[in-house]
């Protein structure tokens, strides 16, 4: 399975090379989801969730290594058509100019550079984490000493002084390790993360051709693969498939034997490889359907503005309003310190309004119910 990313000629773009290193973090999301759902019915999954670390560590190691060796790239380059190219820098001298100019070289993936490449895609991650587990969580594997309290001889309190001494300085031993791996991985952690962040600010400008520290280290260029490297690479893996068969030794029953087990071996891998690729996409679909679900559900609804209550009903028996709006209809002169009505909503003077209320006990316009506490003063009057 393969995927096309548009751009031009045999330098990744930036957005490939993110695709390509963000990929077995998504991966691994996936696979301990589904495993986490399966350990719903079959308890016995909880085991391999346990060991999450060093799980995904070795099926990495198998699928990194088998893709190194029949693609030259590492399994997320290889399904976004990419290709590792070892680099040789050869220094000329320009005819015209006196300054020395260079020429990049790419050579096929050497051997000794497949096996450092898998050290530091699959090994060090993997130890990454393990040396900050250890530093945030200590060892876990602590337990009491093995004693025999049954005998009865009198060696069992020396052996037992010894063995507590030895397990004391040990502990002390673990602990210094342990402080001294604390204090120094956030500056190591932040300072990979600096030239991580370094070299991708520098490919993305196009001012080198490493996307990152590791392979910068290794002198190794991602390219793009040709399209007859594309086409032939079915046929390359059969013919590495067939030259190991080939080499087996031994009798016919033995080497029938091993071919067997090689080619349950390869169709595990083509099955684990495609099977991977197929929960990438699961999960990211699942990830895409919730959030946008939960992104409907969270977002605020925006209604629009409520229609203004109809204004109170003017009571037959009470004052008539005056025609200008500006006026108290209590004294008909202009509004001094207006107030409020809370009941009613209509607009008096504050001495007039609140010697009314404190007679009547009623609104003088709607003739409804009212206290001297449902005055309220406005501030601002039209």
């Amino acid at each position: 399975m393969l995927f096309q990313v548009g751009g031009q000629g045999t330098r990744p773009t930036f957005f490939e090379m993110s695709a390509a290193q963000q990929l077995p973090s998504s991966l691994r999301a996936a696979l301990t989801y589904s495993l986490g759902v399966l350990a719903l019915r079959r308890p016995f999954i909880h085991k391999i969730l346990d060991y999450e670390d060093e799980f995904f560590a070795l099926l990495m190691l198998l699928l990194e290594t088998h893709s190194l060796r029949t693609t030259d790239a590492s399994f997320a380059e290889s399904l976004y058509g990419l290709r590792r190219r070892g680099v040789r820098i050869r220094l000329k001298k320009n005819s015209k100019l006196t300054d020395l100019g260079d020429e990049i070289h790419h050579t096929g993936l050497e051997k000794r550079k497949k096996v450092l490449s898998v050290v530091f895609l699959v090994v060090l991650p993997y130890l990454k984490e393990a040396t900050l587990q250890a530093s945030l969580w200590g060892v876990s594997d602590e337990r009491l000493d093995d004693i025999d309290y049954l005998d009865g001889g009198g060696n069992t309190f020396e052996l037992r002084s010894n063995s507590h001494v030895e397990a004391s300085t040990r502990a002390r031993l673990i602990k210094r390790l342990q402080k001294a791996i604390g204090a120094c991985y956030p500056w190591i952690h932040a300072g990979n993360e600096g030239l991580s962040f370094a070299y991708q600010l520098l490919y993305l400008l196009d001012a080198t051709g490493f996307y990152c520290v590791g392979l910068h280290a290794l002198g190794i260029h991602v390219c793009r693969a040709t399209g007859q490297e594309l086409m032939d690479t079915s046929s390359r893996i059969s013919k590495i498939r067939s030259r190991e068969r080939e080499s087996l030794r031994g009798p016919p029953w033995l080497k029938a034997l091993q071919g067997g087990l090689l080619s349950c071996a390869y169709a595990v891998l083509d099955y684990a490889q495609n099977g991977l690729i197929a929960a990438v996409f699961f999960f990211k679909m699942m990830e895409w359907w919730y959030q946008s679900a939960e992104e409907r559900m969270s977002a605020p609804s925006v209604y629009p503005p409520p229609h203004p209550p109809p204004p109170p009903k003017v009571a037959k028996d009470g004052i008539p309003l005056p025609p200008d709006r500006t006026l108290c209809p209590l004294c008909s002169q202009k509004r001094a310190n207006p107030s409020v009505m809370a009941i009613s909503g209509f607009v008096f003077c504050y001495t007039c309004i609140f010697k009314y209320v404190n007679q009547y006990k009623r609104c003088p316009v709607t003739l409804m119910p009212a206290t001297v506490d449902q005055i309220r003063r406005l501030f601002h009057d039209m």
